[in-house]
C-alpha cells in the first residue's frame, strides 16, 4: 500500500520536473536551430523561436497529463478512443484556439510581423512584445498591453518594414521675411539631424504648406524609425522655437484686441 501510494505521489512529481526541463532543453534546440538559418533576422528569429516554442510545449503538457492519468491507473487508451466519440464536439468548442493556432502560424511565416515591429492591428498601435501561438501582446505608447487573438486580426500595418515620417508644420508671421525664413528653416534642417538620434535620413523643407487667416505655414518633413515619430516630433518643435526666437522671427497666434468705448 505504501509502496502504491509513494509511487502515486513521486511518479507524478517526476514526470513535472521532467516535463520543465524537456521544454527548457527543447527551446535551447530551437533556438540553436534558428540562430543559425535565420541570422540575418533576430526579430525573425525570436518570434519562431517563442511560437514553436509554445506550440511544443503545449504538446509535451498534454502528454505529460497523459502519463499522469496512467500512473492513477486510468486507461488512456480509452480515453483517446472516447475522443472519437466527442471529438466534434470538442472541435466545436475548440475551434476558435485552432483558428489562433492557425493564424499565428501563417502570419510568422508570411512575415506580417515579427517581435520588436512597430504595428498597427484591429486600430491598436504599438510595439509586439510577444507572438503566440494563441494570441498576440502589443504595447502601446503610453504603456497599455493589448492581447489580441490571432484569429481574431483582420488588419495589420506594419510601420517597422519602412522609415516612417515626421511632418511638421511651423506658422510664421505675414510680416516676416520669406527669403529669410526660409534660409533659416534650410539651414536648420541640414544641421539638426546630428542632434536627433533617431532620424535616419535628411530632414526636408518643403516649402510653403499653407496660407492661413493667422500666418503663413512651413512644412518640415523628418524620415525617423519606427516607434520614435512622437518623440521626434517633440523635440523638433522645440528646437525649431529655439531657433526662429534667435533670428527674431515671430510665430503668430490668436489674440484679442479689447477697447473701451
Amino acid at each position: 500500500m505504501d509502496k502504491i501510494l509513494t509511487k502515486e505521489i513521486i511518479a507524478p512529481i517526476c514526470i513535472i520536473i521532467g516535463a520543465i526541463v524537456l521544454i527548457n532543453i527543447i527551446n535551447k534546440i530551437i533556438k540553436k536551430i534558428f540562430s543559425k538559418k535565420i541570422n540575418k533576422n533576430h526579430k525573425k528569429q525570436e518570434t519562431v523561436c517563442k511560437l514553436i516554442g509554445n506550440i511544443v510545449k503545449y504538446l509535451i503538457i498534454i502528454i505529460a497529463i497523459m502519463m499522469i492519468l496512467e500512473v492513477f491507473g486510468i486507461d488512456t487508451k480509452s480515453l483517446i478512443a472516447s475522443f472519437g466519440i466527442i471529438g466534434l464536439v470538442a472541435g466545436l468548442a475548440l475551434q476558435d484556439m485552432i483558428k489562433d493556432l492557425i493564424a499565428g502560424i501563417v502570419m510568422v511565416f508570411e512575415n506580417s510581423y515579427n517581435v520588436g515591429d512597430y504595428v498597427k492591428i484591429n486600430n491598436f498601435i504599438g510595439t509586439v512584445i510577444e507572438l503566440g501561438a494563441k494570441s498576440t501582446r502589443i504595447k502601446s505608447d503610453t504603456g497599455e498591453v493589448k492581447i489580441i487573438n490571432n484569429g481574431s486580426i483582420t488588419e495589420v500595418i506594419n510601420y517597422s518594414i519602412y522609415d516612417l515620417s515626421v511632418i511638421v508644420d511651423i506658422d510664421v508671421s505675414y510680416d516676416s521675411d520669406l527669403l529669410k525664413v526660409q534660409k533659416v528653416l534650410n539651414d536648420f534642417c541640414k544641421n539638426v539631424r546630428k542632434e536627433l538620434e533617431d532620424v535616419t535620413d535628411d530632414i526636408k523643407l518643403l516649402g510653403v504648406q499653407e496660407l492661413k487667416e493667422s500666418g503663413i505655414s512651413f512644412r518640415i518633413l523628418a524620415p525617423v524609425k519606427p516607434g520614435s515619430q512622437y518623440k521626434v516630433k517633440r523635440e523638433l518643435n522645440m528646437l525649431l522655437k529655439l531657433e526662429l526666437d534667435k533670428n527674431n522671427i515671430i510665430i503668430p497666434y490668436p489674440h484679442m484686441v479689447i477697447t473701451n468705448e
